[in-house]
């Protein structure tokens, strides 16, 4: 039997794409394009990074330590006593943010005597883990907090710029930036969930 001489062809043959190849990609490439996108959300809902400037919150937060702040639980759970925030002070937004603790709702009557704090007149139930305050600052006078109000304090009272001074005072829920949920590692202090 002989064999066609074959030889050389100029014309390429049409290739084909096989379509399940073709849907595998396009399915890799939406897979993708979701994971960043809620990659991207969860940081801007979640992982906003602020600084913490001073000694205000020692032991629970040292200076310059980087917190997480949760910009969105906090709108569908509210703000709570006990709760560490994020806050623009003053409600100025080109000043850096305060981290604080807030001691004082909406409704409540806050007051510090005799360096206790006083939340309708009943010594705070916290107030024994810190150090009596020396300064009451504005807070020497009783104030009744509003809708949308909250006063905070520094953890470390006595070298905390908070709502007893009369250039922040109570904090209104529109300058609240958000929760501080997670402390990242600083020096000797670890990462770990703010309580």
């Amino acid at each position: 039997m002989r064999r066609k001489n074959q030889g050389l062809s100029f014309y390429e043959r049409k290739r084909r794409l096989n379509s399940g190849i073709f849907r595998e990609i396009l399915l890799w490439i939406v897979y993708t394009a979701v994971a960043v996108l809620l990659g991207v959300v969860f940081v801007i809902c979640f992982g906003f990074r602020i600084l913490v400037i001073g000694q205000s919150m020692e032991p629970q937060l040292v200076n310059e330590q980087n917190v997480l702040i949760d910009r969105v639980m906090h709108r569908l759970t509210g703000i709570h006593r006990g709760d560490v925030i994020a806050f623009y002070p003053g409600g100025n937004t080109g000043a850096h943010p305060y981290v604080k603790r807030v001691v004082g709702e909406p409704g409540d009557v806050i007051q510090i005597i005799d360096g206790e704090l006083m939340v309708g007149g009943v010594p705070d139930v916290s107030s024994g883990k810190y150090d009596k305050m020396e300064d009451a600052g504005i807070a020497a006078e009783a104030i009744h907090l509003q809708d949308g109000e909250y006063f905070v304090l520094g953890d470390n009272r006595n070298n905390s710029e908070d709502s007893r001074s009369a250039g922040i005072g109570a904090v209104t829920e529109s300058s609240i930036l958000g929760r501080a949920w997670l402390s990242l590692p600083e020096g000797d202090s670890g990462m770990g969930r703010i309580r």
